[in-house]
């Protein structure tokens, strides 16, 4: 039972839904362990071809909770004494919390992001570490960490320049502005704005299921080329596409997509294979 998330699959789309809308969905300390394990599980099962993160009430999600901070969150010392190893403790801390976003990109699947109204301070580094961002045209985002006198800390600030120009992620790193919607679009840190939050979970879960029609082997080789690149060379990354295309491209899935098309059907593929497990 989650805490801080629904979860549903079908049709090969999972939903990950924030369900505390009273709280504006802030990140508790249950959200940072249910997160990660909810998206690995769905990596390992090997069923869901897309997943879908949104939320519910007025706003998408208001960011850390203050809880974070207090016993059992941050302030936590680990039960050492020294120094050195509470600032250790610290820093493996802070690197636990970026990992909760990370796994988003180490997962097979696309992530894709509906968001609606407040997406803010943390909410931001969840959200650039999606494969696709959408929003309603309410919604704003808000790296609020520099309006309470920090440095954001789980992603924002390495993600967001290279999906917006640097400038622009300067000016709003460092004044802490929201940015609205409009914006957003211009920029190109959503790929399209809905009128109202029906609207964007009705676009996005169609989105979800066009993706979900597709090879998911293909698809995964697909993200991992993407995000290999983004972090890598042109040439460095062609001489990976090559290592993986040689042991990943098998005709069965082409040959069943160019029959589906004769025939007039929706190709079937077989899942992706569950990791390894007892090793």
């Amino acid at each position: 039972m989650s805490e801080c998330f629904d979860v549903t699959v079908e049709d090969h789309v999972a939903h990950i839904t924030m369900c505390r809308p009273q709280e504006f969905n802030t990140m508790v300390p249950a959200f940072w362990s249910e997160l990660p394990q909810i998206v690995r599980e769905i990596n390992e099962a090997g069923a869901a071809r897309a997943i879908v993160l949104s939320s519910t009430g007025k706003h998408f999600c208001a960011g850390m909770d203050l809880s974070v901070f207090s016993g059992g969150g941050l302030s936590d010392d680990g039960g050492v004494v020294e120094a050195g190893r509470r600032r250790a403790h610290l820093w493996m801390m802070v690197q636990k919390l970026q990992d909760s976003f990370t796994s988003f990109e180490q997962v097979r699947m696309p992530v894709i992001a509906a968001i609606q109204g407040g997406c803010i301070g943390g909410a931001v580094d969840m959200v650039t570490a999606a494969d696709l961002r959408y929003c309603t045209e309410d919604a704003f985002f808000c790296i609020q960490e520099i309006n309470l006198g920090m440095t954001a800390d789980v992603g924002t600030l390495q993600r967001l320049p290279k999906l917006i120009p640097e400038g622009i992620a300067r000016e709003y790193a460092y004044t802490g502005a929201r940015m609205p919607a409009s914006e957003a679009l211009q920029y190109g840190l959503v790929n399209r704005v809905f009128a109202t939050h029906a609207d964007l979970i009705d676009g996005v879960m169609n989105i979800a299921q066009q993706i979900a029609t597709r090879s998911p082997l293909a698809i995964w080789g697909t993200k991992e080329m993407i995000s290999y690149t983004r972090d890598h060379s042109v040439a460095d990354s062609l001489r990976y596409m090559a290592g993986w295309q040689s042991g990943m491209f098998q005709p069965a899935d082409m040959i069943e997509e160019m029959t589906a098309k004769a025939e007039g059907r929706t190709p079937q593929f077989e899942g992706l294979p569950k990791p390894p497990t007892g090793i």
